[in-house]
């Protein structure tokens, strides 16, 4: 079972970007779709985006479509999230998530904090 840590979050002003990347250890990265969530204080998670094994289906959320960029490189483990336009709205605690299929996931980082500042 792979296990996941994120890292690049900060505090960034609106308008900026940052780029969260997450590693995964273990030999079978490939097999396993990805996502990213987002938990913002006193809300429930939500969903960001998604990518399936291959890197071929993306999918965002409405809240940050066509400003967030979700990528994946298999040979080094890693899923991105490129993140533009930042807007206040898009503070919380970024979350990277593992599982079997597009949306169905079942292994979870520990997170990494964005702050965007007004």
């Amino acid at each position: 079972q792979v296990q996941l840590v994120e890292s690049g979050g900060g505090l960034v002003q609106a308008g900026g970007s940052l780029r969260l990347s997450c590693v995964a250890s273990g030999r079978t990265f490939s097999s396993y779709a990805m996502g990213w969530f987002r938990q913002a204080p006193g809300k429930a998670r939500e969903f960001v985006a998604r990518i399936s094994r291959s890197g071929g289906t993306t999918d965002y959320g409405d809240a940050v479509k066509g400003r967030f960029t979700i990528s994946r490189d298999n040979a080094k483990n890693t899923v991105c999230l490129q993140m533009n336009s930042l807007k206040p709205e898009d503070t919380g605690i970024y979350y990277c998530a593992a599982g079997p299929l597009i949306g169905i996931y079942d292994i979870w980082g520990q997170g990494t904090q964005v702050t965007v500042s007004s």
